[in-house]
C-alpha cells in the first residue's frame, strides 16, 4: 500500500449540507462498516471506519488519530480500508488504499478532540485472485458501488435523539479483561448527551453515548441515526474517539465524540471532491 497524500487541513467557509445514505449496485443491504491498517513509523494499529456516500463514490470515515498524529505532525502511512472484514483476515469485498486525507486544522495543529475525525478518499479497490498458480491483483471499483455508503447527519441538538455506535474493539478494559476480541462488529445503541469534560484534551463541545462499553480498537466507528437494520444504512453523526470509564469501576461505561455540525461538512464535502488516478480508469 502507497502512503497517504499530504493532509487537508480545512478551515471553516460555506454552509454544508446533509447527504443520503447509499446502497451498492446490485445490492439490497449495505456493507460499509470495517477496519482501518496504517503505520505510524515502525508500528502497526488498526482503527474501525465506514464507507460514507459521496459524489466521487470513494470515501471513509474514521477518527482523526487514526489518519494523523499531531504530536509528530505526520500523516498515517500505508493507510488501508478493509470493509466487512473476515474474523481470519479476510478480505470478502476488497481493499481500498488511502489516496488523500482530509481533517480540520485544529486537530493537525492543535490535536483538538472536538476535531477529531477525518474523511479519507481512497483508490479503487483490489481482490487478489488466484490465476496460473499465483496470486494477482484484480481491479475490483469504487468503495461506494461496491459497499454502500453511510449518509451524514449534521447539527442535531444532543438530549434529543437516540443512536447506535459501531465498532471493533479488541483492547483491555481498565481492569486488564478482554471481553472483545476484534473479530466481530459490535453495536452500543444508546443516548447522546453534550460532553465537555475533557478540558485537558481541549474538548469542548464533544457529545457522550452511554451506556457503552467499547473498548480500543472501535476507534473511528461511526455514530448512525435512523439505524436500517435490513438495509444496514443509517446517518452518520459522529465517530468513536475516547471511551470513558466514569465510575472507575475497571470498565468502558461510555464513548464519545466529536460534535458533527457544518464545519464538519465542509471536511466530508472537501474530501467528496477529490478525484484520484484511479478513480477515472
Amino acid at each position: 500500500a502507497a502512503p497517504t497524500q499530504p493532509v487537508a487541513a480545512i478551515k471553516r467557509t460555506t454552509a454544508a449540507q446533509s447527504v443520503s445514505p447509499a446502497l451498492p449496485r446490485q445490492a439490497t443491504a449495505a456493507k460499509t462498516m470495517g477496519k482501518v491498517f496504517f503505520r505510524f513509523g515502525n508500528k502497526e494499529y488498526w482503527c474501525s471506519a465506514s464507507s460514507i456516500a459521496a459524489k466521487n463514490h470513494s470515501v471513509v470515515a474514521t477518527a482523526g488519530h487514526c489518519v494523523y498524529d499531531p504530536r509528530q505532525a505526520k500523516a498515517a502511512e500505508n493507510w488501508i480500508f478493509v470493509p466487512n472484514p473476515g474474523p481470519n483476515g479476510e478480505t470478502p469485498d476488497g481493499i481500498y488504499v488511502g489516496a488523500s486525507i482530509s481533517v480540520h486544522e485544529d486537530w493537525s495543529g492543535r490535536g483538538d478532540y472536538d476535531y477529531d475525525y477525518a474523511f479519507v478518499t481512497v483508490h479503487r479497490g483490489f481482490s487478489w485472485t488466484a490465476k496460473a498458480g499465483a496470486y494477482v491483483m484484480e481491479d475490483i471499483g469504487r468503495l461506494q458501488d461496491n459497499v454502500g455508503g453511510q449518509g451524514l447527519e449534521l447539527n442535531k441538538k444532543p438530549s434529543t435523539y437516540t443512536e447506535a455506535a459501531f465498532g471493533y474493539p479488541a483492547g483491555a478494559q481498565p481492569d486488564g479483561t478482554r471481553p472483545f476480541n476484534g473479530k466481530a462488529l459490535q453495536a452500543c445503541p444508546g443516548s447522546v448527551t453534550r460532553w465537555t469534560g475533557a478540558l485537558s484534551l481541549e474538548l469542548q463541545k464533544g457529545v457522550r453515548l452511554q451506556p457503552c462499553d467499547f473498548s480500543p480498537g472501535a476507534s473511528g466507528g461511526p455514530w448512525l441515526l435512523d439505524y436500517d437494520k435490513d438495509r444496514r444504512l443509517g446517518n452518520l453523526n459522529g465517530v468513536n474517539s475516547l471511551t470513558w470509564d466514569r465510575d472507575a469501576a475497571g470498565a468502558y461505561d461510555a464513548v464519545s465524540s466529536p460534535y458533527f455540525d457544518t464545519t464538519t461538512g465542509e471536511v466530508y464535502r472537501y474530501a467528496a471532491a477529490q478525484t484520484t488516478l484511479a478513480n477515472v480508469m
